[in-house]
């Protein structure tokens, strides 16, 4: 009976589980193995077909873009440096040729000045630098003219304008920028008037004022006219305009009068203007020549500029002399400006930033 049974289980059972095992193997032999080549071939296939040759059609175009790109921009580049070198040596240039035009007369006059009797001065043998340098020129001004006298009436005079200047402008640039009264706006208009009528159109009346006040022939005859101008009284406003109220108001809050907050608070934050003034101020009164020709009479109390025409007249043939005493005129200018071209420049600005 128990041969029985293992034969009927080894006939019913082995043969089952081998034939589920073999179509179960088949199966997954005929519908897994082919499904996954079929879809591995047609993805190869596709990349082959849509990949690859897109990959290279952008490498291709790649390729082309970097080898046909530089080439293209090169005219740009070249036109882009060429601009940018164009425009600092145009301002270059120009700025060389307004240096000639400006110190070239100069540099001139200093080199006639320092040259001797035998050396020429006009024709094609004239050079710039003198072959042998001397002061002697300028001793011959000094023997002809009293040159050191001169040189005081015109400091006493272009002093006295720049302290004239300076204040009066400044007090008066602050009434027109800070005080509230009646006729401001019609004095102000009469100011700017003022700047663009010649000294020439009122030059007799101011004659007549100054002889009737017993100012003809006098320093401060010649003084008078310029102790205050419409220039220096534009730039003080200007100046006066740019600071910001709130000090003057704190100061106000602190008991600070009028004067006191034009003294103490703005006059002192207008330095750079100041220095403005007072440069032009000298600039204008050292070289008047027209005006102390009319009013002074005596030698005696001539300025520079006038009594340098006496040395056109006694040296008519020798230049050298002309020029030696111009070099005198022009050398307290150039020292008053490198004195206060910091503070000059400075107060050049000062209008322009607001608060």
């Amino acid at each position: 009976m128990s041969e029985r049974t293992e034969r009927s289980e080894g006939r019913e059972g082995m043969p089952g589980q081998q034939g589920m095992s073999e179509r179960t193997e088949r199966s997954e032999g005929r519908e897994g193995m082919p499904g996954q080549q079929g879809m591995s071939e047609r993805t190869e296939r596709s990349e082959g077909r849509e990949g690859m040759p897109g990959r290279l059609g952008m490498s291709e175009r790649t390729e082309r873009r970097a080898t046909a790109g530089p080439r293209a921009a090169r005219p740009t580049r070249r036109s882009a440096g060429a601009g940018r070198f164009a425009g600092p040596a145009l301002r270059y240039l120009l700025l060389l040729l307004m240096t000639v035009l400006l110190v070239g007369p100069f540099l001139w006059q200093l080199s006639t000045a320092l040259k001797s009797t035998g050396e020429p001065i006009y024709g094609p043998d004239t050079t710039l630098l003198p072959a042998h340098p001397t002061l002697g020129n300028f001793g011959k001004v000094t023997e002809v003219i009293p040159v050191w006298r001169y040189i005081g009436n015109s400091a006493i005079v272009a002093f006295a304008s720049v302290v004239t200047n300076c204040l009066l402008g400044a007090m008066a640039g602050y009434a027109l920028a800070r005080m509230r009264f009646r006729g401001r706006g019609a004095v102000f208009a009469a100011l700017l008037a003022s700047l663009v009528v010649p000294f020439e159109v009122i030059m007799v009346n101011v004659f007549l004022t100054v002889r009737s006040l017993g100012l003809v022939d006098t320093l401060l005859g010649v003084l008078l006219p310029g102790a205050v101008s419409g220039l220096s009284i534009l730039v003080m406003r200007t100046a006066f305009l740019a600071l910001p109220r709130e000090t003057e108001e704190a100061a106000a809050i602190d008991g600070a009068g009028e004067w006191a907050r034009f003294w103490r608070v703005a006059l002192p934050s207008v330095r750079g203007s100041l220095a403005v003034v007072g440069v032009f101020s000298f600039l204008f009164a050292w070289d008047d020549f027209l005006w102390p020709l009319i009013v002074l009479k005596n030698p005696d109390n001539f300025t520079l500029t006038v009594g340098l025409q006496y040395l056109s007249g006694t040296f008519t043939n020798d230049q050298r002399v002309v020029a030696a005493g111009t070099m005198i005129a022009v050398v307290p200018l150039l020292a008053v400006f490198f004195a206060l071209q910091r503070m000059f420049f400075r107060g050049i600005g000062e209008g322009g930033v607001k608060g």
